[in-house]
């Protein structure tokens, strides 16, 4: 068994995948604060933070279990929905322009 908890954070560029010693108790923001996240990488809002375990959104209190990994979220640039209306109304037909009439 694993006496270990993972913490993750990737920016475009680059990424981190950090181990952290597991103690009974430990929350994800412990995890988080532990790892030296924090410090290494100013972006991260700790009052803004959204974390998962394993690609499940969860709370900064979730209490973790071996081998768990953290993983920090940063926030969406463009809401997915309107960045598929942009894709849509860019390539309304693929027949568009002066080849329309073929």
């Amino acid at each position: 068994m694993a006496d270990w908890v993972e913490v993750a954070y990737a920016l475009p560029g680059r990424q981190w995948l950090l181990k952290v010693p597991w103690e009974r108790g430990m929350t994800a923001g412990g995890a988080i604060e532990r790892s030296g996240l924090l410090e290494t990488c100013p972006e991260i809002d700790p009052a803004g933070i959204q974390v998962g375990i394993f690609g499940m959104a969860c709370r900064l209190d979730r209490i973790l279990e071996p081998g768990d990994r953290v993983e920090i979220y940063r926030p969406l640039l463009i809401d997915p929905m309107e960045s598929r209306r942009r894709r849509v109304r860019e390539n309304i037909s693929p027949l568009s322009g002066d080849d329309a009439s073929l």
